[in-house]
């Protein structure tokens, strides 16, 4: 059965495989992924506005999301996500769990606006480097949904108290 063996073996060579910065993106955007899941339940427990509490389960909910789609996609080029937050991470969650109410509105809105164009930058750095074109398509799509909390979240940090208008 030398003939299995060998076309086995030309399909995992056909396989798709990560360039080594596409690993290094999708382990930072894995990292920052999970951190944004775990800071949208804090604002949606912690919140002190309903705005906020609105805005961290549309987090949980929509990284939730494109957590999954990352990990497919990372399936698809041999790449195995972390399951675990980094200590960086960890420790900005700590110490936003310690707060509530407005104390915390306050720390989390300007939060989230910057690391929101922090992630927009490096999400569109990546996608000019990527050579994956699933990396690509999940660029893009995460993008669209990136840009769109900014948006939003941009509209909470010039209302004065974080309310949300009607």
């Amino acid at each position: 059965m030398p003939r299995n063996n060998s076309f086995a073996a030309e399909e995992d060579a056909g396989a798709a495989k990560a360039t080594a910065a596409e690993k290094a993106f999708i382990k930072k955007a894995a990292d920052g992924g999970m951190t944004e899941v775990e800071m949208g339940q804090l604002a949606a427990e912690k919140g002190g506005s309903d705005a906020v509490k609105d805005f961290g389960s549309r987090m949980v909910k929509d990284h939730g999301k494109i957590n999954d789609e990352l990990k497919e996609v990372a399936g698809k080029l041999g790449v195995t996500v972390p399951t675990k937050i980094s200590a960086k991470h960890e420790a900005a969650i700590k110490k936003m769990s310690a707060l509530s109410g407005a104390a915390f509105d306050n720390a989390y809105v300007p939060d989230m606006v910057t690391d929101h164009k922090k992630d927009i930058a490096e999400f569109e750095a990546a996608q000019k480097t990527v050579k994956s074109e699933d990396l690509k398509e999940f660029i893009e799509h995460s993008l669209e949904t990136m840009k769109d909390h900014l948006q939003k979240i941009e509209k909470f940090d010039q209302a004065p108290g974080h309310e949300k208008k009607s």
